[in-house]
């Protein structure tokens, strides 16, 4: 008896076809390097990585270690729900990381208290005028630079037509250079407790998770998801269905944008400082998380859930290498292997897909 059925139109299922969806392949990878972490942590120091092994705690878990690992990657995660989207439509963003620096510098210029114990404030970027202002304006004034990065990101891989290495390339090097020119290079500190409120605690963990949240929906149950997965796709294909590809480009861009500076506001309200120094090769580890969370660099595959997962991954070898005592240039050796290896996987998997079709 044959292992496939017919079904509606004389189409045939083969079940040798039949995949797994890809977040459980990347959740599976999350398990397997949790197990390669505690058995190292077993076998050289007789410790575990993720388990109360001393009972110090009231759960079976290591509390602190698990805070550690999603709070480091809150904040970039945040770009990275960003960066997922633009990859999707076959793009790239590598201008996150410095438009969260100059989103740092300014925003925070408007979050600054106008007295430190009593003396003005000398951290000081305005006058007394444009100090102790509402929380809100800061928060307006983080996410314009962002949708405003953004949005000239968009315009120029949409409109002129220039690869998106290129664009957002050169938009890298000028925030980055706003971001020292905004106050000389002197960091700008001392933001009113409403602002640093943002940032206190786990928050930065709940905002990541709501936007995931958020974002999960959009793209997997909106016009705006269906559209960015159809540029990705086939961007000829998706033109001649009649979806206005050049003004959704600029939208993915814009969003994107946005997000690195949602990024730079939770960031320097933890912080309690701006630096021009801030978000520094943020955009590549952003992409890995993406990549790792079977994001497409060639376009039209990946999800949200996927990049989370990847971003918890990410998190989980740094911690598992700090946990191991592994000197910082051998964790950043080891991350570009594992990026690498992440591009070379999705190859893989790019012609493991094309040979069952």
């Amino acid at each position: 008896m044959a292992d496939s059925q017919h079904g509606t139109g004389g189409l045939v299922f083969d079940k040798s076809k039949r995949t797994w969806p890809n977040e459980i392949n990347v959740f599976a990878a999350l398990i397997l390097i949790i197990v390669i972490f505690e058995a190292l942590g077993a076998m050289i120091y007789g410790q575990s990585f993720l388990f109360d092994s001393k009972d110090r705690f009231d759960s079976i878990f290591n509390e602190q270690r698990l805070k550690i690992i999603i709070l480091q990657v809150s904040i970039i995660g945040i770009i990275a729900l960003g960066v997922t989207q633009v990859i999707i439509t076959a793009g790239i963003d590598l201008s996150s990381g410095s438009v969260v620096g100059v989103t740092a510098m300014i925003a925070m210029s408007f979050a600054q208290v106008s007295e430190v114990n009593g003396i003005p404030n000398p951290k000081a970027v305005f006058g007394p005028a444009l100090m102790d202002l509402p929380i809100i304006v800061p928060i307006v004034v983080g996410l314009f630079c962002g949708i405003f990065a953004g949005l000239i990101n968009g315009v120029m891989v949409a409109y002129t037509r220039i690869p998106p290495f290129i664009a957002t390339l050169g938009m890298m090097v000028s925030a980055r250079g706003a971001a020292k020119w905004w106050t000389s290079g002197r960091p700008v500190s001392f933001p009113t407790e409403e602002y640093a409120a943002i940032g206190s605690g786990m928050m930065p963990v709940i905002i990541f998770v709501v936007l995931a949240i958020l974002f999960h929906f959009i793209m997997k149950y909106t016009v705006y998801g269906k559209h960015t997965y159809a540029i990705g796709s086939n961007e000829d294909a998706a033109r001649m269905s009649g979806i206005n590809v050049t003004r959704h480009k600029v939208l993915v861009y814009t969003i994107a944008g946005m997000l690195a500076g949602i990024s730079a506001i939770v960031l320097t309200s933890k912080n309690l400082t701006a630096q021009s120094g801030m978000g520094i090769i943020y955009e590549l580890d952003a992409i890995a998380m993406a990549v790792i969370g079977g994001v497409s660099l060639a376009g039209g595959r990946g999800s949200i859930i996927g990049t989370v997962i990847g971003a918890l991954i990410f998190g989980v070898i740094i911690s598992g290498f700090t946990f191991l005592r592994l000197d910082a240039y051998y964790q950043e050796m080891v991350k570009g292997g594992i990026i690498v290896g992440a591009v070379v996987l999705d190859q893989w998997r790019q012609q493991r897909a094309a040979a069952r079709v």
